[in-house]
């Protein structure tokens, strides 16, 4: 093993490590040596680059991920178009280059997100690309206070309707990765998630969260939520036109659907204003070769500006 060097670090948002071309070894035992540090530094900055690292497949990742973390989760329960590599390392969300993912913490709608996320560039985009980071302790802060008033005395529901393999968006066993649906049942149940299978034998899930969340370690105030996602505005106007024809005009038959928790329809400027706010306060990482990126899930929301060209970036989540 050569020598390790020691990395600069860069204060900021994220806070970057750099270092020199340094071996995956190596870096391995820089990590757990300094894994105190590090965690400290994730908890105050929420996002932390590591640079300059001598990665450069899945093989490399998934070799690092392993020695640096052991309790790995699932995408299970979630939306986005993905595939699963390995056990424990999907790519990132596999949306068109020239759609803009809005930012979100991942899975913030289900009973089970993960506590860490580790993003790894193996190809940069040549054009756009970045994966766009936000604090959602700042969110509070900036937001309107009623609208965030708002939010936090209603909450969010988020509304799918998961096909049985034949129909927009993924089917429920592609989301719950099963073709069980005792499996699935069990997962609701347990959850707390309200669900009903429907005649064409799809299934309708329904969750009911808060639009806040105190993290786990720090007791801080996040917004930690992505009901903008689920929401119809989210579609261009001919896709959601010719959505509300193929469902009878019924928006909560949708793929997928958000209002207040209540059930109140959240009005299109509610939903514009919020995300107007997050994309002031978002910042963008450009990615380059060997990139290791870890989020906080609950302080930070990411998102995915468009790009040309190939772009390949793996995840790995964890608790």
């Amino acid at each position: 093993m050569e020598q390790l060097k020691a990395p600069v670090i860069h204060d900021g948002f994220p806070l970057i490590v750099e270092f020199s071309n340094e071996p995956k070894e190596n870096f391995i035992k820089w990590y757990q040596e300094n894994k105190p540090q590090m965690d400290s530094a994730l908890l105050e900055s929420g996002a932390i680059l590591f640079r300059g690292l001598d990665l450069n497949n899945l093989g490399d990742f998934e070799f690092v991920m392993s020695s640096i973390s052991q309790k790995f989760v699932n995408y299970i329960d979630g939306f986005s178009p993905r595939t699963k590599l390995t056990k424990n390392i999907y790519t990132s969300t596999e949306y068109d280059a020239d759609f803009y993912i809005t930012l979100h913490n991942e899975l913030s709608f289900s009973n089970k997100w993960p506590a860490h996320i580790f993003f790894f560039c193996v190809t940069p985009a040549p054009h756009g690309g970045e994966t766009v980071i936000v604090d959602g302790r700042e969110i509070l802060k900036k937001m309107r206070p009623e609208l965030l008033s708002e939010f936090k005395e209603k909450g969010v529901t988020y509304i799918r309707n998961l096909h049985d393999g034949g129909g927009p968006g993924p089917s429920w066993q592609q989301t719950y990765e099963t073709e069980s649906r005792e499996t699935v049942e069990n997962f609701c149940k347990n959850g707390n998630i309200e669900f009903e299978w429907k005649d064409d034998q799809g299934l309708k899930i329904i969750h009911k969260k808060e639009s806040l969340l105190a993290h786990p370690v720090t007791g801080e105030k996040v917004w930690f939520n992505q009901v903008d996602q689920f929401h119809p505005c989210h579609f261009k106007t001919e896709i959601y036109e010719t959505l509300m024809e193929l469902y009878d005009n019924d928006e909560e038959s949708l793929p997928m659907y958000g209002s207040f928790g209540d059930g109140s329809r959240i009005e299109n400027e509610k939903i514009d204003e919020v995300r107007r706010t997050i994309d002031e306060l978002s910042y963008p990482v450009a990615w380059q070769k060997g990139d290791l990126l870890l989020l906080d899930n609950v302080l930070v929301a990411h998102g995915r500006m468009p790009y040309k060209g190939d772009r390949k970036i793996l995840v790995s989540m964890s608790i």
